[in-house]
Order: structure tokens, then sequence, then C-alpha cells
């Protein structure tokens, strides 16, 4: 099953400093013989590292990433989940990324590696999450 790394998972392969870089790095490696999967969400938040979108793009491509657009029936999952959200008290008007990066595994059949996964346990609880609190 292809996988898609959050962002977090992205940022920690560029701050080799960062203190999930070795798990981020284990679990990429891990997950790369089934497929990596990208998508304009993740690429934003990490994109900012970069001053110029060439170096964006060829650090995607050396993590071996395809990329996605997300469909619409991604976007419609992630607002269906966003108003489940809003209705459980959460407090942010907008669709948060992570509604989206769990639609776009949700409709493609994809898990979510990620340091951060209780909103996608919580809303795309059919999604497999590879968490360090699930796989050290």
């Amino acid at each position: 099953m292809p996988t898609i790394p959050d962002s977090n998972v992205v940022l920690d392969l560029l701050h080799r400093d960062s203190l999930y870089f070795a798990w981020s790095r284990k679990w990429l490696e891990a997950c790369a013989t089934d497929g990596l999967v990208t998508n304009a969400v993740v690429f934003a938040e990490s994109a900012v590292e970069f001053p110029a979108l060439d170096d964006a793009q060829s650090a995607f491509a050396q993590f071996g990433f395809a990329f996605e657009d997300i469909s619409a029936a991604a976007a419609h999952r992630a607002g269906l989940a966003h108003r489940s959200y809003r209705t459980n008290g959460g407090r942010r008007e907008r669709v948060l990324p992570d509604f989206l990066i769990g639609a776009h595994a949700v409709t493609g059949g994809y898990r979510i590696l990620t340091r951060d996964a209780s909103r996608y346990r919580s809303y795309f609880p059919e999604v497999e999450v590879i968490a360090p609190d699930s796989h050290p």
C-alpha cells in the first residue's frame, strides 16, 4: 500500500538535526518499497524551506514521491471531516490541511506516515497511520 508522508516527516528529513530525523528516515525508507505519494498540501507546507520552486521539486523528486492532485471526491470527504470537527467543538473555520491529506489517503487507498496522528485517527479511522506511538 502506498504511503503519504505528512509534511512533518518531510521537514524532519530536510532538517537533519531534527529530534525525529532517524525515525522519519527509517519509516520513509520502509514505506518507499510500496510507493510514496505527495500532494499540493504536503508540498506547500514543506516548500517554505526552499527559495526556488526548482529546489523544492528536486528535493521531492529525490525522495521518490509521486505527485497527485487531490480529487473532488477527496475534497468532499475533507469537507465532511471538517464539518464533523466543527460539530465536535473544533475552532478553525477553514478546512485544515490534515483533512485534505487524510481524505486523499482514504480515496486513494493509502496509509499516512506522520508524527501527529491524532486528527487522522479521529476523522479517518479507516486509514492506516504509521506514527511514533504505534511504530517505534
